[in-house]
């Protein structure tokens, strides 16, 4: 007995040892005087001595609470925490207590540091530039404000970005680090002009000045204790380590740590000691000595239950229906379901923490399929019921038994059984077709990684036919080109049945195999962009020429026909009556499905467009007799299901859905139809138009740990086979995996762990890559705003008027508001200059609202109801003023000989935009200036090419006058082109053949080489996640990813100058265009 007590005691001794090991600390800030460390852990903030020791907790809250700062005198922090669905600045005394809200906007805000005075806090935010600022109005170029420490009205300091702001004792002077762009800020390695940079800001004479000029990060900076120099965080040695710099010379620089393979983060210093964080640890370290790691100990409890049972009533990713059409399997939030066709009944199949996809039945109903990633990679695996016979169905049986189908040491995925269950097609190893012949087990290989190529698990699709010889391959053989294969399944035969360069797609059987369907965008409404969306329809190739020939009988004749077979069906039944009784069911479905033939002499001219109308297609089936084609299709808000009789080509709406993107199943009488969208599955039966929510009633249970380690594996596992460069950039991948996997223990919530997946995939040193997550709660706060720039210097009550923005629910004819005006009140209610003003705007976007308005000029006031907008309508609005504000500078400085266009991103809308501009009221002028700044990217790199290199060949006239040329669609006349740090993607694509065409000259600063696809994906608690799949190579055969784009003038937009209303890099633009047309 004594020896199972001391056993006992050891285990809850190690119990707590691993629970006071915490090992991802974060955003460690020490105190003025030296003596304490607040940081946070799984969420919440905690204290714990400068020496280490335990750690005391100061909030235990279901929310996040991160980036904590010290006041001056060391008494109170503030932080940022999401307790209203975002990112607010509190406050709270360091003892503990109740956290004290001080800022109400929406959008996300983060403190900084405390003013000099220790009055205020100074934080980061997206609310809104001043009026004269002339810095594109981009997501990701916050402003800085001021905030009274107790709460209150607050005021803006810089106009642009200054992230991590320091300000010296006397209050003279700030330091910060500036943001150019939206680039995940924990990439790592990068020697690139998005970098961050050091500046200075004096007050007394209002400049800024960048004092650091590696080509890499410089971020963080602090003062030293006499505040002559500073400490920061650089790159320089290729790992972020802590530097030192004097500010009459910052030009010489010293390295004072020497860390390798992780970073160090979060500097800050109090009474000559550095802190920070290194390897998810505290450290301390003064001033030529060694670092000192700080041993913190943490007991606590968790703030919900780790694991817990979920109702699973929605989410559904995929369904599959039973052959005997009583059950549907699915699968959601990564687990396998099977419930009743009526959704009262249903049964959860898998129970992992690793996900589970790809779900399908066997051909004889006994085998629910699946795919599952465990170990990993993918496996197929199948479950059976252990008491079949006295369970026939699964969403009713007790025991199941799971078993390995297709298991070896590659990827396996997408099962996927031929009719008479004899074969098994799957994907193998990401790239690979294969088909196995479950008896003998022999293989074939029907596509090899010669032929494709892979973004993401499951990106592959095939179809077997009805007689188990043939599949139908969707085959992307490009990106921008997808084409239909035949594929015989012996590997005897391979057929393109497309060919047409066309976007070809989504094949389907039909007619017992002597057709198909399938989608095609050859005759539908195109963007002007070739690279943008497309309609599409649903055609059809005709294998049997005897089934072509009955498609094209006309009614009279197909109606006679069907008479004929009618009475001749009708003889062979009473023939059939005598032996009825001698035949059981089980006799009925063995009969044999007939081999396909193919008539292949021009078999690939029997073809037929089915649809009358192109359009936005989700899915498409065919009746059982042949006669009418059921499909999903938008034409204005949502999907719906339409139908067309093939051979009246009567076409209507069968049922309005109003729904998202879906895919249609037959049940097995192909009598009505499962609808699977949005997460919901409907029955529905398509002629009678009558639908009925399946309201699946499931439960699984949850385990975030367990959760958070496979999402763990899968990002591991998915980049290790997608990342589009072999050598992973010089990267460890292996030792990168065993360097992160470690924290997980010590990860508390989804923000922290898509924090550490971003550190990890930072390591790459590749664009397109990270991971988010925002939270959801109801109601969240949401800012309105009022169309107007307000007047930070108004210190009274009310919002004093510096602008009404054109468009904006206050720039309305029965309206008479304008500048100078001061609204006094909202809905009653006095704007106090002691109060955020945000405050006051939350939740009242399109609603209602009453301003009351005071005029000084003419001291009358005025009522006015109005509804106020979203911030994303205003920012809208925002972009339309500043693009006109630059496109009358260039009118004005060039005498009207240039014209302005600006492209937001690669898309559709972005281009008719500027071909309309520069085809119609630029058509005049003798030159544009082509601003590509914060191009966010997307895929029209080629369209601007051919826009914007057309050479004038033929002109059209007569005697008295020209009346045109060609080419008819593109500019022939000289364009510059504006670039700058935060172009991205296609923005980067298109910087690079800009410059390598010579297609004009190039004015701003470098593009860093970000040319790439984007291969995000979800996770399942929400997050998303992405690595870089497929990347491009310029003319010389180099990769474009971190190949910056240098301008012919860099001209870089100064902090001080463009927020008081100066576009240095504009000004430039068109003094070096003018030189063309001189």
């Amino acid at each position: 007995m004594k020896k199972q007590l001391i056993t006992l005691l050891m285990l809850v001794s190690v119990g707590l040892l691993a629970q006071t090991a915490p090992n991802w600390l974060r955003y460690p800030v020490i105190s003025p005087d030296g003596t304490t460390i607040v940081f946070t852990y799984k969420g919440d903030l905690y204290k714990v001595s400068a020496n280490g020791g335990d750690a005391a907790q100061l909030t235990f809250h279901e929310s996040h609470d991160f980036m904590p700062v010290f006041s001056k005198d060391g008494k109170t922090i503030a932080f940022a925490s999401d307790r209203y669905g975002n990112f607010d600045v509190f406050t709270m005394d360091i003892r503990g207590g109740e956290a004290n809200r001080i800022t109400f906007h929406s959008n996300d805000e983060q403190p900084f540091s405390f003013s000099a005075d220790n009055k205020s806090v100074l934080f980061g935010a997206l609310r809104q530039d001043l009026a004269e600022n002339r810095q594109y109005p981009h997501g990701s170029q916050s402003e800085l404000y001021s905030v009274p420490a107790a709460g209150g009205r607050v005021d803006q300091l810089f106009s642009f970005p200054a992230e991590y702001v320091q300000v010296n004792k006397s209050g003279s002077q700030m330091v910060y680090h500036d943001k150019k762009g939206g680039e995940n800020e924990f990439r790592k390695h990068q020697n690139s002009a998005i970098a961050r940079d050091i500046w200075v800001y004096d007050k007394k004479s209002d400049s800024h000045k960048m004092i650091t000029t590696y080509v890499g990060e410089d971020r963080q900076p602090i003062y030293s204790q006499d505040e002559k120099s500073l400490y920061f965080l650089s790159e320089e040695s290729g790992n972020f380590n802590v530097h030192k710099l004097s500010l009459d010379n910052p030009a010489a620089r010293t390295q004072l740590t020497n860390f390798k393979t992780h970073p160090v983060r979060f500097l800050s210093m109090g009474a000559g000691t550095l802190s920070f964080g290194y390897d998810g640890e505290l450290y301390t370290m003064k001033e030529g000595q060694q670092p000192k790691k700080l041993s913190v100990n943490i007991v606590t409890q968790s703030k919900t239950n780790s694991d817990k049972f979920v109702s699973i009533n929605g989410g559904v990713g995929e369904m599959a229906i039973s052959p005997n059409g009583k059950e549907i399997a699915f699968t959601a939030r990564g687990e396998v379901f099977v419930t009743s066709v009526d959704g009262s009944i249903t049964k959860r199949i898998t129970n992992t923490p690793e996900q589970e996809n790809f779900v399908t039945f066997s051909p004889d109903g006994k085998s629910v399929v699946y795919a599952s990633e465990r170990d990993g990679r993918w496996s197929i695996f199948k479950t059976t019921r252990v008491r079949e016979t006295e369970e026939p169905f699964f969403f009713a049986s007790t025991l199941l038994k799971e078993e390995p189908l297709v298991q070896n040491k590659l990827d396996n995925y997408l099962p996927n059984f031929s009719p008479d269950g004899k074969k098994l097609a799957f994907i193998e190893g990401r790239r690979t077709l294969k088909v196995v012949d479950l008896a003998s087990n022999n293989a074939t290989v029907l596509m090899t990684p010669d032929d494709l190529f892979h973004m993401g698990d499951g990106d592959q699709s095939f179809t077997w036919s009805p007689d188990s010889k043939w599949l139908l391959f969707d085959w992307g053989k490009t990106l921008s080109n997808s084409e239909i294969l035949l594929l015989a399944a012996d590997g005897s035969k391979r057929v393109n049945l497309t060919e047409s360069g066309y976007g070809d797609g989504n094949p389907k059987w039909v007619n017992d195999g002597k057709q198909m369907i399938w989608f095609s965008n050859r005759d539908g409404l195109k963007s002007y962009a070739t690279s943008g969306s497309s309609q599409r329809d649903v055609y059809s190739m005709f294998f049997d020429q005897d089934a072509w020939d009955k498609y094209n009988l006309s009614k009279e004749d197909y109606d006679l026909m069907k008479e004929i077979e009618k009475a001749s069906k009708k003889d062979e039944t009473k023939d059939k009556d005598a032996d009825k009784d001698k035949k059981d069911d089980k006799d009925k479905e063995k009969e044999k499905v007939k081999d396909l033939t193919f008539d292949w002499d021009d078999m690939k001219d029997r073809r037929v467009k089915m649809t009358i109308h192109s359009s936005s297609l989700g899915d498409a089936v065919l009746s059982k007799d042949g006669d009418k084609l059921y499909y999903l299709a938008r034409f204005e808000k949502g999907m719906n299901l339409w139908s067309t009789d093939l051979r009246t080509r009567e076409t209507k709406m069968a049922l309005k859905l109003d729904a998202g993107f879906g895919s249609l199943t037959w049940d097995k009488e192909r009598k009505n139809l499962y609808l699977l969208s949005g997460g919901k599955i409907s029955k529905i039966d398509p002629e009678s138009g009558k639908r009925e929510g399946v309201d699946v009633k499931g439960e699984m249970n949850y385990d975030a740990v367990a959760e958070r380690q496979y999402m763990f594996d899968h990002v591991y596992i998915r980049t290790k086979n997608v990342f589009y460069e072999p050598t992973f950039h010089g990267i460890d991948w292996e030792l990168m995996r065993k360097e992160y996997a470690k924290y997980l223990p010590s990860i508390g919530n989804s923000y922290e762990f898509s924090e550490m997946l971003s550190e990890m995939l930072g390591e790459l040193n590749v664009s397109h890559s990270g991971a988010r997550y925002s939270t959801s709660i109801p109601n969240p706060d949401a800012t309105a705003s009022l169309g107007v720039f307000m007047d930070y210097k108004h210190k009274g009550n009310g919002i004093l008027i510096a602008e009404v923005i054109k468009g904006g629910p206050l720039d309305k004819a029965n309206i008479d508001v304008k500048k100078g005006m001061i609204i006094e009140k909202i809905d009653g209610e006095t704007i106090a200059q002691n109060i955020d003003v945000a405050k006051y705007l939350n939740r009242k976007a399109d609603q209602f609202t009453l301003l009351e308005i005071y005029d000084p000029a003419t001291k009358k006031r005025q009522q006015i109801t109005m509804k106020p907008i979203s911030l994303g309508a205003e920012r809208g609005l925002l972009y339309d003023r500043w693009v006109k504000i630059n496109e009358k500078e260039v009118e004005e400085k060039s005498n009207g000989q240039l014209g302005y266009v600006h492209i937001p991103g690669m898309s559709d809308g972005p281009y008719r935009s500027i071909y309309e501009d520069m085809m119609g009221k630029f058509s005049d002028r003798k030159a544009v200036v082509v601003d590509t700044r914060f191009n966010g990217g997307g895929d029209l790199v080629a369209d601007l090419a051919m826009f914007f290199t057309g050479e004038p060949f033929l002109t059209y006239a007569t005697e008295a006058k020209v009346v045109g040329g060609e080419p008819t669609s593109r500019w022939t006349k000289p364009t510059l082109a504006l670039f700058n740090e935060s172009m991205y993607s296609d923005g980067s694509c298109f910087a690079i053949g800009y410059a390598e065409l010579e297609i004009g000259k190039t004015v701003g600063m470098p593009v860093p080489g970000t040319c790439s696809f984007a291969g995000w994906e979800g996770l399942p608690d929400g997050g998303r996640w992405g690595v870089v799949p497929v990347s491009a190579k310029n003319k010389a055969g180099e990769w474009m990813e971190n190949n910056q784009t240098e301008p012919q003038f860099k001209v870089k937009l100064m902090p001080g100058v463009v927020d008081k209303g100066r576009d240095q890099q504009l000004e430039k633009a068109i003094e070096e265009l003018m030189k063309e047309i001189r």
